[in-house]
């Protein structure tokens, strides 16, 4: 078993407690602080991302979301930058979706 896997099912074990009535502050104040430091880490990834980006817009000249969808469908070539932007488009986007769950459930 994988450590991500036990880490899941430790959660899983929290929550079955957590619907039977079972509270604790410190497990609480825990997870609050977790997801605090993981929604900073995402939001300066996001940010590192985004300048990363903007830097292959103004050499090509048009956006990230034009470009990605071009790349998809086959309309450009293959350069080694095309991959590149692409591989990073592709983490600004898992990124965003990350923070927007972290805020889902910090509150």
């Amino acid at each position: 078993m994988t450590s991500g896997q036990q880490t899941l099912r430790k959660i899983q074990s929290l929550e079955q407690l957590y619907r039977r009535g079972y509270h604790s502050d410190m497990i609480d104040t825990t997870i609050e602080q977790l997801i605090a430091r993981e929604q900073t880490q995402a939001k300066q990834a996001f940010a590192r991302l985004t300048a990363t980006l903007h830097e292959f817009e103004e050499r090509y000249q048009f956006s990230s979301e034009d470009f990605y969808r071009q790349f998809q469908a086959g309309e450009l070539g293959d350069e080694a930058d095309f991959f590149e932007w692409s591989a990073f488009y592709q983490m600004w986007l898992a990124t965003q979706e990350q923070i927007n769950l972290l805020n889902a459930a910090g509150g």
